[in-house]
Protein backbone atom coordinates (compact mmCIF):
# COMPACT_ATOMS: atom_id res chain seq x y z
CA UNK A 1 0.00 0.00 0.00
CA UNK A 2 1.07 2.95 -0.78
CA UNK A 3 2.46 5.21 2.76
CA UNK A 4 -0.63 6.36 4.91
CA UNK A 5 1.20 9.11 5.51
CA UNK A 6 0.70 10.27 1.83
CA UNK A 7 -3.29 10.31 1.51
CA UNK A 8 -6.06 8.98 2.51
CA UNK A 9 -8.22 6.53 0.91
CA UNK A 10 -12.27 6.53 0.80
CA UNK A 11 -14.80 5.03 -1.38
CA UNK A 12 -17.82 6.83 -2.99
CA UNK A 13 -20.35 5.92 -0.88
CA UNK A 14 -18.45 6.83 2.70
CA UNK A 15 -17.73 10.74 0.30
CA UNK A 16 -21.33 10.83 -0.10
CA UNK A 17 -21.54 10.28 3.70
CA UNK A 18 -18.90 12.70 4.20
CA UNK A 19 -20.57 15.22 2.02
CA UNK A 20 -23.92 14.64 3.60
CA UNK A 21 -23.16 16.16 7.00
CA UNK A 22 -20.52 18.43 6.24
CA UNK A 23 -20.59 22.03 4.55
CA UNK A 24 -19.60 22.31 0.87
CA UNK A 25 -17.76 25.23 1.41
CA UNK A 26 -15.31 22.81 3.98
CA UNK A 27 -14.30 20.56 0.75
CA UNK A 28 -13.43 20.59 -2.45
CA UNK A 29 -13.40 17.83 -4.93
CA UNK A 30 -11.51 17.72 -8.12
CA UNK A 31 -11.71 15.55 -11.03
CA UNK A 32 -8.47 15.07 -12.72
CA UNK A 33 -9.74 13.26 -15.87
CA UNK A 34 -9.87 15.32 -19.20
CA UNK A 35 -12.27 17.54 -20.63
CA UNK A 36 -14.31 15.08 -22.92
CA UNK A 37 -14.67 12.76 -19.87
CA UNK A 38 -15.96 15.48 -17.54
CA UNK A 39 -18.20 17.01 -20.12
CA UNK A 40 -19.87 13.60 -20.47
CA UNK A 41 -20.82 13.63 -16.76
CA UNK A 42 -19.64 14.01 -13.54
CA UNK A 43 -19.67 14.76 -9.83
CA UNK A 44 -21.94 17.64 -8.91
CA UNK A 45 -19.86 20.64 -7.97
CA UNK A 46 -16.46 18.57 -8.97
CA UNK A 47 -13.60 21.22 -10.09
CA UNK A 48 -11.91 20.01 -13.72
CA UNK A 49 -7.96 19.93 -13.20
CA UNK A 50 -6.77 17.01 -15.27
CA UNK A 51 -3.45 15.40 -13.95
CA UNK A 52 -1.49 16.30 -16.31
CA UNK A 53 -2.14 20.11 -15.75
CA UNK A 54 -2.66 19.60 -11.87
CA UNK A 55 1.17 20.23 -10.98
CA UNK A 56 0.28 23.86 -12.12
CA UNK A 57 -2.76 24.48 -9.98
CA UNK A 58 -1.70 22.62 -6.63
CA UNK A 59 -1.46 26.04 -5.35
CA UNK A 60 -4.57 27.13 -6.14
CA UNK A 61 -6.23 25.02 -3.74
CA UNK A 62 -6.89 25.92 -0.09
CA UNK A 63 -5.03 23.96 2.39
CA UNK A 64 -7.47 24.98 5.13
CA UNK A 65 -10.29 22.60 3.33
CA UNK A 66 -10.64 18.78 2.93
CA UNK A 67 -8.99 17.55 -0.99
CA UNK A 68 -11.01 14.91 -2.62
CA UNK A 69 -9.20 13.25 -6.39
CA UNK A 70 -11.61 11.26 -8.06
CA UNK A 71 -11.01 9.90 -11.72
CA UNK A 72 -12.34 7.10 -14.22
CA UNK A 73 -10.98 3.99 -12.46
CA UNK A 74 -9.27 5.36 -9.28
CA UNK A 75 -5.23 5.39 -11.43
CA UNK A 76 -5.19 8.84 -12.17
CA UNK A 77 -6.38 10.21 -8.85
CA UNK A 78 -4.26 7.74 -6.93
CA UNK A 79 -1.27 9.70 -8.69
CA UNK A 80 -3.00 13.40 -8.16
CA UNK A 81 -2.60 12.33 -4.15
CA UNK A 82 0.87 11.39 -4.55
CA UNK A 83 1.55 14.79 -5.80
CA UNK A 84 -0.53 16.85 -3.70
CA UNK A 85 1.45 14.60 -0.75
CA UNK A 86 4.36 15.96 -2.33
CA UNK A 87 3.55 19.53 -2.93
CA UNK A 88 3.23 19.70 1.03
CA UNK A 89 -0.68 18.93 1.54
CA UNK A 90 -1.93 17.77 5.07
CA UNK A 91 -2.60 14.29 4.79
CA UNK A 92 -5.47 13.94 7.14
CA UNK A 93 -7.05 16.57 5.03
CA UNK A 94 -6.34 14.76 1.19
CA UNK A 95 -8.33 11.93 -0.20
CA UNK A 96 -8.00 9.80 -2.75
CA UNK A 97 -11.78 8.22 -3.97
CA UNK A 98 -11.10 4.75 -4.97
CA UNK A 99 -13.13 3.03 -7.94
CA UNK A 100 -13.33 5.72 -10.17
CA UNK A 101 -16.02 7.35 -11.95
CA UNK A 102 -17.99 4.39 -12.71
CA UNK A 103 -17.93 3.03 -9.52
CA UNK A 104 -20.35 6.46 -9.02
CA UNK A 105 -21.82 5.49 -11.57
CA UNK A 106 -22.99 1.77 -10.17
CA UNK A 107 -20.79 0.09 -12.51
CA UNK A 108 -17.01 -1.06 -13.26
CA UNK A 109 -14.65 -1.73 -16.18
CA UNK A 110 -15.23 -5.46 -17.70
CA UNK A 111 -11.75 -6.93 -18.86
CA UNK A 112 -9.97 -3.75 -16.72
CA UNK A 113 -7.45 -5.88 -14.62
CA UNK A 114 -6.05 -5.06 -11.38
CA UNK A 115 -2.54 -5.84 -10.95
CA UNK A 116 -0.53 -8.52 -8.40
CA UNK A 117 0.00 -7.00 -4.92
CA UNK A 118 3.56 -7.82 -3.87
CA UNK A 119 4.09 -9.89 -0.47
CA UNK A 120 5.97 -7.59 1.41
CA UNK A 121 6.96 -10.28 3.87
CA UNK A 122 9.11 -12.18 1.45
CA UNK A 123 13.19 -11.44 2.30
CA UNK A 124 15.14 -8.91 0.47
CA UNK A 125 15.80 -11.16 -2.19
CA UNK A 126 12.94 -11.94 -3.55
CA UNK A 127 11.36 -8.89 -3.24
CA UNK A 128 14.49 -7.49 -5.33
CA UNK A 129 13.68 -10.14 -7.99
CA UNK A 130 9.94 -9.21 -8.23
CA UNK A 131 11.09 -5.73 -8.56
CA UNK A 132 13.32 -6.45 -11.70
CA UNK A 133 10.63 -8.66 -12.98
CA UNK A 134 7.79 -5.55 -12.79
CA UNK A 135 10.39 -3.55 -14.75
CA UNK A 136 10.35 -6.06 -16.96
CA UNK A 137 6.92 -6.53 -17.00
CA UNK A 138 6.71 -2.90 -17.54
CA UNK A 139 8.89 -2.87 -20.18
CA UNK A 140 6.57 -5.40 -22.22
CA UNK A 141 3.54 -3.61 -21.60
CA UNK A 142 5.04 -0.22 -23.61
CA UNK A 143 5.53 -2.21 -26.11
CA UNK A 144 2.59 -3.88 -26.68
CA UNK A 145 0.38 -1.00 -26.14
CA UNK A 146 2.33 0.91 -28.87
CA UNK A 147 -0.47 -0.84 -31.06
CA UNK A 148 -3.13 0.92 -28.68
CA UNK A 149 -1.70 5.00 -29.27
CA UNK A 150 -4.39 7.24 -31.19
CA UNK A 151 -1.30 8.37 -33.07
CA UNK A 152 2.41 8.59 -33.63
CA UNK A 153 2.83 11.24 -30.83
CA UNK A 154 2.90 8.72 -28.57
CA UNK A 155 5.51 6.57 -30.06
CA UNK A 156 8.21 8.20 -29.10
CA UNK A 157 7.43 8.55 -24.85
CA UNK A 158 6.24 5.24 -24.90
CA UNK A 159 9.85 3.79 -26.08
CA UNK A 160 11.54 6.31 -23.99
CA UNK A 161 9.56 4.85 -20.91
CA UNK A 162 10.21 1.10 -22.22
CA UNK A 163 13.58 1.87 -22.25
CA UNK A 164 13.49 3.41 -18.59
CA UNK A 165 12.09 0.28 -17.59
CA UNK A 166 15.29 -1.71 -18.20
CA UNK A 167 17.29 1.07 -16.65
CA UNK A 168 15.74 0.71 -13.55
CA UNK A 169 16.31 -3.05 -13.93
CA UNK A 170 19.92 -2.58 -13.83
CA UNK A 171 19.94 -0.34 -10.89
CA UNK A 172 17.96 -2.92 -8.89
CA UNK A 173 20.30 -5.82 -10.01
CA UNK A 174 23.16 -3.90 -8.45
CA UNK A 175 21.59 -4.43 -5.01
CA UNK A 176 20.52 -7.90 -5.47
CA UNK A 177 23.51 -9.40 -6.76
CA UNK A 178 24.47 -8.57 -3.34
CA UNK A 179 21.63 -10.15 -1.61
CA UNK A 180 22.53 -13.32 -3.47
CA UNK A 181 25.77 -16.26 -3.90
CA UNK A 182 26.54 -16.31 -7.46
CA UNK A 183 24.73 -14.11 -9.36
CA UNK A 184 24.18 -14.57 -12.78
CA UNK A 185 24.99 -11.36 -14.80
CA UNK A 186 22.05 -9.14 -15.86
CA UNK A 187 21.97 -9.71 -19.27
CA UNK A 188 21.09 -13.34 -19.16
CA UNK A 189 19.08 -12.97 -16.01
CA UNK A 190 16.68 -10.20 -17.35
CA UNK A 191 16.56 -12.23 -20.76
CA UNK A 192 15.41 -14.75 -18.73
CA UNK A 193 12.66 -12.91 -16.74
CA UNK A 194 9.23 -13.55 -17.70
CA UNK A 195 7.93 -9.97 -17.19
CA UNK A 196 4.42 -11.11 -16.04
CA UNK A 197 1.83 -8.95 -14.77
CA UNK A 198 -0.39 -11.17 -12.73
CA UNK A 199 -3.96 -10.96 -11.51
CA UNK A 200 -4.84 -14.64 -9.96
CA UNK A 201 -1.44 -15.43 -11.80
CA UNK A 202 -2.94 -14.28 -15.16
CA UNK A 203 0.35 -13.49 -17.90
CA UNK A 204 0.76 -10.28 -19.53
CA UNK A 205 0.28 -12.12 -22.91
CA UNK A 206 -3.49 -12.85 -21.23
CA UNK A 207 -4.04 -9.32 -19.78
CA UNK A 208 -3.19 -7.47 -23.65
CA UNK A 209 -5.49 -10.72 -25.68
CA UNK A 210 -8.23 -9.53 -23.29
CA UNK A 211 -7.79 -5.37 -24.06
CA UNK A 212 -7.50 -6.33 -27.76
CA UNK A 213 -10.81 -8.60 -27.54
CA UNK A 214 -12.10 -5.70 -25.34
CA UNK A 215 -14.20 -3.07 -27.69
CA UNK A 216 -14.96 -1.07 -24.48
CA UNK A 217 -11.34 -0.75 -24.28
CA UNK A 218 -10.15 3.50 -24.93
CA UNK A 219 -6.44 4.57 -24.67
CA UNK A 220 -7.73 6.10 -20.93
CA UNK A 221 -8.26 2.77 -20.17
CA UNK A 222 -5.04 1.58 -20.98
CA UNK A 223 -3.08 4.54 -19.28
CA UNK A 224 -4.94 4.47 -16.66
CA UNK A 225 -3.22 0.96 -16.43
CA UNK A 226 -0.05 2.12 -17.41
CA UNK A 227 -0.30 4.11 -13.95
CA UNK A 228 -1.44 1.08 -12.26
CA UNK A 229 1.94 -0.52 -12.81
CA UNK A 230 3.71 2.82 -11.92
CA UNK A 231 1.83 3.20 -9.14
CA UNK A 232 2.75 -0.06 -8.07
CA UNK A 233 6.55 0.31 -8.76
CA UNK A 234 6.44 3.40 -6.75
CA UNK A 235 4.71 1.48 -3.37
CA UNK A 236 7.47 -1.44 -3.78
CA UNK A 237 10.42 1.10 -3.67
CA UNK A 238 8.71 2.88 -1.10
CA UNK A 239 8.83 0.36 1.01
CA UNK A 240 11.82 -1.28 0.09
CA UNK A 241 13.53 2.05 1.33
CA UNK A 242 11.41 1.63 4.78
CA UNK A 243 13.34 -1.70 5.35
CA UNK A 244 16.79 -0.42 4.88
CA UNK A 245 18.85 1.23 7.51
CA UNK A 246 20.34 4.87 6.33
CA UNK A 247 22.78 3.90 3.46
CA UNK A 248 23.46 3.66 -0.38
CA UNK A 249 20.53 1.39 -0.96
CA UNK A 250 17.69 3.13 0.87
CA UNK A 251 18.96 6.41 -1.09
CA UNK A 252 18.72 4.40 -4.11
CA UNK A 253 15.26 3.22 -3.48
CA UNK A 254 14.19 6.53 -2.89
CA UNK A 255 15.93 7.75 -6.01
CA UNK A 256 13.77 5.03 -7.99
CA UNK A 257 10.86 5.81 -6.25
CA UNK A 258 11.27 9.58 -7.32
CA UNK A 259 12.04 8.48 -10.87
CA UNK A 260 8.71 6.51 -11.02
CA UNK A 261 6.52 10.17 -9.92
CA UNK A 262 8.20 10.89 -12.98
CA UNK A 263 7.30 8.35 -15.12
CA UNK A 264 3.66 8.97 -13.32
CA UNK A 265 4.10 12.82 -15.10
CA UNK A 266 4.92 11.43 -17.82
CA UNK A 267 2.19 8.51 -18.25
CA UNK A 268 -0.26 11.20 -17.58
CA UNK A 269 0.57 13.93 -20.49
CA UNK A 270 -0.17 11.10 -22.74
CA UNK A 271 -4.04 10.97 -22.36
CA UNK A 272 -5.03 14.37 -24.13
CA UNK A 273 -8.22 14.25 -25.66
CA UNK A 274 -8.06 10.67 -27.94
CA UNK A 275 -9.47 7.17 -27.40
CA UNK A 276 -9.30 3.78 -29.61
Amino acid sequence: MIEEDDFKEISFEDFEQYRAVNKEADFIVVDVRQEREYTAGHVPGAKLIPLNTLGNHLSDLALDKDLFFYCHSGARSEVAGIMAAESGRDAGKTYNITGGFRSYQGHSLEGFPRLEVFDYQESDDKLLYQAMELEKAAERFYETILSFAPDERFTAPLEQLAKAEIAHARTIYSYWKQTVEDPSPFEPLYAALKGDILENGLPLSEVTAALHANNEITWTDVIEMALSIEIQAYDLYRTMAGRQGADEAQDAFFSIAQMEKAHMKLVAKMLGDNSI
